[in-house]
């Protein structure tokens, strides 16, 4: 690693551990937590998941009747 490398990997303190991570780090890999919202993957909102449920028991329902 040359000395300009050096000075590109600065670090930066945990917003929720206050470990030293990267600052291009996505995650910290002390506590493993996103350490932006923008990295972080995006999560379903719960209705779309409750309307999976409903959809996949109606199924089974209309099946195990018919």
């Amino acid at each position: 690693m040359s000395y300009g490398d050096e000075e590109a990997a600065e670090t930066v303190p945990c917003p929720h551990c206050g470990a030293q991570v990267y600052e291009e780090a996505e995650r910290c890999p002390h506590c493993e937590t996103y350490l932006s919202d923008e990295d972080a993957p995006a999560h379903k909102p719960w209705w779309v998941v409750a309307g999976a449920v409903a959809a996949l028991a109606v199924v089974v329902l209309w099946i195990w009747k018919g």
